[in-house]
């Protein structure tokens, strides 16, 4: 990355010399599209067919054993996993429900807990507390808490606590900062802020760095940034000093939010703190903030500046970059990012492939986004919702109805997670398209996979029936859910 850091992709030797040799055009995709298909070539220059052919059979053996390693690997989690299952849902209830091992019982509590199954997770708890080696845990209690709270679970959250507090356990500031985390990621503020009045008259519970840093995450999501002063200004009278993660949530959210001057004064005020200097998790969210408003030069500029202040880009960085140049039509720009990336030997993300199928499906250029996703699959990266999403819009936008029933009968043979923007998508597509019939399966689609319809899922179908000056029994049933929907 030293290498890296002494040449910026955006930096005026850079990018623009290459682009006065290319004689690039400024508002076409060819750059984007020569740095992606050019990339075997750099790869393989200067050396003989010889040593090109050693190297492929040498490459070819090595993925041949690291597939061998893998499956014997994914065999093993699986049966670990179903042995796991078995144990503990087959067992309850049984003479020997309370003489289980301690490890199977905690791995697959611990399991569903990553997993955020929380229903599955409190059940494997209850278990937990059947067994005759059971004792009291803060850990596990804090762990199910902390997980009820990404789940929006205060409720059961609260009771956990309780139950804690009656079996005995040690409750400290932990203790308490798991189940503030509860009720401020489940929305409930008014509940976390008396939580951490309550914390500051117990002794030993007193809030620290980290319980304020997520009350302010969760004031900042929710764009309460008055609440964000308050606590900023109870931190300084109570002397807890914030940490550099306290500082890149707000950088993050200020910039999200538009909020340039509040961003912009936090930054200043990161600079003489020589614990919380800028990091490239603060150049990201700086960069993803003017670039993502169509500041491009400023987002330039302030990239120079965190360069020239020793902070290296990472792969982050980069689809930051090429999804502002993406949307901003700077094609041109996206070229001499992709080019750099591969210069310096950044791998591609699933975000990068991402922002570059969408970035050729946004100017119907459909045979390079096509030629993206086939890189993208041929190199082994598994295409997620947003890729799909990206493949919708662009056939809809050019009414290429074989195509999008190309990429749902793609998602009929995979175990991609859709979510309901996907299925919008989908629903826009078919209507833009006059394909109604098929724009009215999708309601049946989502059903099958879980996903609820919404407000805009029925205003988007209302729309293309009435486009085709149809207004009948259809129309007027898809009314009543959107009345409900709003309701």
């Amino acid at each position: 990355m030293s290498t890296a850091s002494a040449r910026s992709p955006l930096s005026a030797s850079h990018p623009r010399d290459d682009l006065k040799k290319k004689n690039l055009n400024k508002n076409s995709t060819v750059a984007v599209a020569a740095a992606v298909q050019s990339q075997p070539d750099r790869r393989c220059s200067g050396r003989s067919e010889r040593e090109k052919e050693k190297v492929r059979e040498e490459r070819e053996k090595k993925e041949v054993v690291n597939r061998r390693i893998a499956s014997k690997k994914a065999i093993s989690i699986i049966l670990r996993r179903e042995a796991t299952k078995a144990v503990i849902e087959k067992k309850r209830g049984r003479t020997n429900s309370r003489k289980l091992l301690p490890r199977t019982v905690l791995e697959a509590l611990h399991e569903r807990i990553t997993a955020l199954r929380w229903e599955s997770a409190l059940k494997v708890f209850e278990l937990l507390r059947e067994q005759l080696w059971y004792r009291p845990n803060s850990g596990i209690y804090i762990k199910l808490i902390v997980m009820l709270g990404k789940c929006k679970q205060p409720e059961r959250a609260q009771a956990l606590f309780q139950a804690m507090v009656d079996e005995g356990c040690i409750i400290n500031h932990e203790s308490y900062t798991a189940l503030v985390s509860a009720y401020s990621r489940s929305g409930l503020l008014d509940q976390a802020f008396s939580l951490l009045n309550k914390m500051k008259t117990i002794d030993g519970c007193q809030p620290d760095v980290h319980t304020y840093s997520i009350l302010i995450k969760s004031c900042v999501q929710v764009f309460a940034f008055d609440k964000v002063q308050i606590l900023l200004s109870d931190m300084e009278s109570q002397g807890i000093k914030p940490t550099i993660i306290t500082y890149n949530t707000l950088v993050d959210a200020y910039g999200k939010a538009g909020r340039f001057a509040e961003m912009e004064s936090t930054l200043m005020e990161m600079l003489p703190n020589h614990d919380c200097k800028p990091d490239v998790w603060t150049m990201n969210a700086t960069l993803r903030a003017f670039g993502g408003s169509g500041q491009i030069e400023m987002m330039e500029k302030c990239y120079d500046k965190f360069q020239s202040s020793g902070i290296s880009p990472d792969i982050k960085t980069f689809n930051i970059l090429l999804d502002s140049y993406g949307k901003a039509k700077r094609y041109d720009k996206m070229g001499a990012v992709m080019e750099y990336m591969q210069k310096y030997y950044f791998s591609w993300t699933v975000v990068t492939y991402n922002v570059v199928i969408d970035a050729f499906g946004r100017v119907g250029d459909l045979k390079q986004m096509e030629y993206i996703f086939r890189l993208m699959k041929s190199e082994g990266i598994k295409p997620n919702c947003v890729t799909l999403c990206s493949l919708i819009r662009a056939y809809g936008r050019t009414g290429s109805v074989d195509k999008i029933k190309a990429v749902v009968r793609f998602i009929g043979n995979s175990d991609v997670m859709l979510d309901v923007i996907f299925f919008n998508c989908l629903v826009d597509a078919y209507g833009r398209a006059g394909c109604l019939v098929e724009m009215r399966e999708v309601l049946e689609m989502m059903k099958v996979r879980g996903c609820t319809p919404d407000k805009v899922t029925y205003s988007t179908m209302i729309k293309a029936y009435l486009s085709r000056g149809i207004n009948g029994d259809h129309v007027q049933s898809l009314r009543d859910f959107y009345r409900e929907e709003i309701a």
